[in-house]
């Protein structure tokens, strides 16, 4: 059984953009990426999987359960936002419990549940520290871990590392993949960069003002591209893999 399944979902703004129609399926453990330019419906995907958005039409199902009307605290998917949202008026314990308390975990089990969210994203030790002392790598760590205390069903990743340098996003990538497959958890990404995508994911949905135009393993989506712009928005990319394999 697929622990997400979207079906002909459709999310519409009167300013235009959103998401048309669309259909996938993702396998238990999984790390799908939503790739693709500025405004192609990548975030709303994102957001109408966390309930942050109300879908026009459309099913979205975990597992065997619909929770297409289900509300956002009670799907049990944690999101990463772009700019982590972070409180910077609270140390990092604080900000990783923060999820926990508003789901009413039990007061005894917190700081074991914080801590153990920490240590796999190797932050031991910094529990009192200020979000305002951390680099932008570490704070993206305190955010991953804050949406991994909460124990999720799935993790929506909404360009976590698009903040970073180049040489700090190509190492946190690496220990992001590493630590999605030692958990074993499903994971949905959304990225612009063609090279996030075909390095972490498993599959890839492909899509381009609203519409997606190829779902498929990164080698699919590479080498047998369904359409046009699925082709010519990953020739960098492509170029790229050939001179390595060359």
């Amino acid at each position: 059984m697929s622990a997400v399944r979207l079906e002909n979902m459709t999310r519409e703004f009167p300013e235009g953009g959103g998401i048309r129609g669309f259909s996938c399926e993702i396998q238990p453990g999984e790390f799908f990426a939503l790739l693709g330019p500025s405004g192609c419906g990548k975030t709303t995907t994102l957001r109408l999987i966390a309930g942050l958005e109300k879908p026009d039409s459309g099913k979205i199902y975990f597992g065997g359960e619909d929770v297409t009307t289900l509300p956002a605290e009670k799907r049990r998917a944690a999101m990463v936002f772009q700019n982590y949202a972070l409180f910077p008026h609270l140390n990092i314990y604080e900000n990783v419990a923060f999820g926990l308390r508003a789901q009413q975990v039990p007061k005894p089990e917190i700081p074991g549940r914080v801590a153990e969210a920490l240590a796999y994203v190797q932050l031991q030790g910094y529990e009192k520290r200020a979000v305002t002392e951390l680099s932008g790598g570490q704070q993206q760590r305190v955010a991953l871990a804050r949406a991994l205390a909460v124990q999720p069903r799935i993790l929506l990743l909404d360009e976590p590392l698009s903040n970073l340098d180049a040489e700090l996003r190509f190492s946190t990538r690496k220990q992001l993949a590493e630590l999605q497959k030692r958990l074993g958890i499903t994971a949905i990404y959304v990225t612009h960069d063609q090279e996030e995508a075909v390095e972490l994911a498993d599959h890839i949905a492909v899509l381009k003002d609203g519409t997606c135009h190829q779902i498929g393993t990164p080698h699919e989506i590479l080498f047998e591209p369904a359409t046009d712009f699925v082709r010519d928005f990953l020739e960098r990319q492509r170029a790229i893999m050939r001179a390595m394999e060359s």
